[in-house]
């Protein structure tokens, strides 16, 4: 795709040129372990699953045929190994049951099991750090296809076009997809914070 800003590095690491498919890791590294932490509300498995997205994306650049920019082909990548992280780590979790490191839910929210380190606990950045935990949980809490949406439109600030060409799927899906999301999530938040 000529419009595209990395046709000239896809270009060379089609034809092999490591330093140049280099270039298009650094250059989307940020956004793609952005939207996997958005996914899977987890850093490292969002790192792992960006890892393992630009190995497959590597392996896979001479079949990359421009029919969409290279980013969002990558993007579509990322959300597709992200969605089978995701179940792996629900069929690990139904197997092996929650770790002890995993907050336990009350009626009144999140509880920790270890309390934090009185040292590193200074009230405001604490007090962000749980309202982001909390924020992410909602998220987390999200059907796939809810979820995916939402993290590509409201997080990521992707057009509806744009996201139709990432998830493969029709306008009116998205937009309706979208609404279901954004109403989930304002359930969720309220149930988590109360009426603000």
């Amino acid at each position: 795709m000529l419009g595209d800003e990395d046709y000239e590095l896809v270009c060379l690491s089609q034809k092999g040129d490591v330093d140049a498919f280099g270039a298009l890791v650094e250059r989307h590294q940020k956004n793609m372990v952005n939207i996997a932490y958005r996914m899977l509300g987890d850093y490292e498995e969002a790192c792992d699953v960006v890892q393992e997205a630009f190995l497959s994306a590597y392996k896979a650049i001479r079949k990359f045929r421009g029919d969409s920019m290279f980013s969002t082909w990558l993007y579509r990548i990322v959300i597709n190994i992200s969605k089978n992280h995701m179940k792996q780590m629900r069929v690990r979790l139904q197997r092996e049951g929650p770790s002890i490191d995993v907050p336990i839910e009350t009626e009144e929210g999140h509880l920790k099991r270890d309390p934090p380190d009185p040292i590193a606990s200074i009230a405001e950045q604490f007090e962000k750090k749980e309202i982001q935990t909390k924020v992410q949980s909602c998220i987390n809490s999200l059907d796939d296809e809810y979820r995916e949406v939402l993290v590509l439109r409201d997080i990521q600030g992707f057009s509806y076009d744009e996201i139709c060409d990432i998830l493969k799927i029709p306008d009116g899906t998205v937009k309706s997809r979208i609404f279901r999301a954004r109403e989930s999530l304002k359930d969720r938040l309220k149930k988590a914070f109360g009426d603000l």
